[in-house]
């Protein structure tokens, strides 16, 4: 990417903690934590695909769900692991961009993902006798293809505006990986307006969506208090561990680009959150509290040790 006023060549990303001691104990922690990410989430697309059973319009989002957390946890955590061990914490320009780039692809996708999944729940439990002419495969294609374009848009916006800033001066991020809140401050210009089109491009769209969900799993919420019954203790439990989801993805988003220059400690943290700690939530949540994936699980190991009884499968 060749752009007229770039002056530098690379980044430095400082990272979480300066202390060697304090990066080689987050090195096994992060390296644990990724592993145990891509293996959770592919279980979990992987189940979902063999099992017939959980051939539905919420499993589906599910899985693309993971499969949008996996490439979440993989755009900046393994060079952070790398960088770690070797103590090269610099990043190309290019690279930089690239960041950038998929951060906000991915966390732009995931929340309208995220939406599409609150809206299965709402008809689901709101408006049952509707769900199965509303919900259908085609919707649910539709929703997760929109949730990509919408991805695309937002990521190209940022991007757009991240090559237009000249660099010329400092290029140490105060981060462990490139994102504009930390980046748009080392341009030699005005941070000010540059930290109005954060908030608006980002901030209040993140607490926009936020807040739609927030109500709509309210409405969910009120529902299920009208019902006592097996089926809507199922329906309360499923919609709490969705929301737990939003809350620790949403969270962390809306206080960092609501207040895009802070330099404090707590953003970095707060960058972990939705980076590395949200995307391990999905199986975590979906398979030690869903009796139906565990179930799936079990008669996918069967399978897998007794291959000779294993029949054709098909997904929808």
């Amino acid at each position: 990417m060749d752009v007229a006023n770039k002056s530098i060549s690379e980044f430095v990303l400082l990272g979480l903690f300066k202390s060697r001691e304090l990066q080689l104990f987050f090195f096994m922690v992060f390296s644990l934590f990724y592993v145990a990410t891509m293996v959770g989430n592919s279980l979990i697309v992987i189940t979902v695909i063999a099992d017939s059973h959980l051939h539905s319009p919420m499993y589906f989002l599910l899985t693309n769900l993971s499969i949008i957390d996996m490439s979440l946890a993989s755009f900046a955590t393994p060079k952070m692991i790398t960088d770690y061990l070797t103590g090269h914490k610099t990043i190309s320009f290019d690279g930089c961009i690239t960041q950038i780039f998929f951060l906000h692809l991915f966390t732009g996708t995931e929340i309208i993902l995220l939406m599409a999944m609150s809206l299965d729940r709402y008809i689901a439990i709101c408006k049952p006798l509707r769900y199965a002419s509303v919900i259908n495969p085609w919707v649910c294609t539709a929703l997760v293809v929109a949730s990509w374009v919408v991805g695309v848009m937002h990521s190209m916006s940022q991007v757009i505006f991240a090559l237009t800033l000249p660099f010329c001066g400092p290029n140490e991020v105060d981060s462990f990986f490139c994102d504009l809140p930390v980046v748009f401050q080392l341009a030699c210009v005005d941070t000010y307006v540059l930290g109005l089109f954060m908030i608006s491009t980002s901030g209040i769209i993140a607490l926009s969506c936020f807040i739609l969900l927030f109500n709509s799993y309210v409405m969910i919420l009120v529902t299920i208090k009208h019902h006592s019954s097996k089926g809507s203790s199922k329906a309360l439990s499923t919609c709490t561990a969705h929301f737990i989801v939003v809350f620790m993805f949403f969270g962390p988003c809306i206080f960092i680009y609501m207040w895009p220059l802070n330099s404090f400690l707590v953003d970095k943290i707060l960058s972990v959150f939705y980076t590395i700690f949200t995307p391990i939530l999905n199986p975590i949540i979906y398979t030690l509290r869903n009796q139906e994936v565990k179930t799936a699980m079990r008669k996918l190991k069967n399978r897998l040790l007794n291959p000779k009884k294993t029949t054709p499968l098909h997904y929808f």
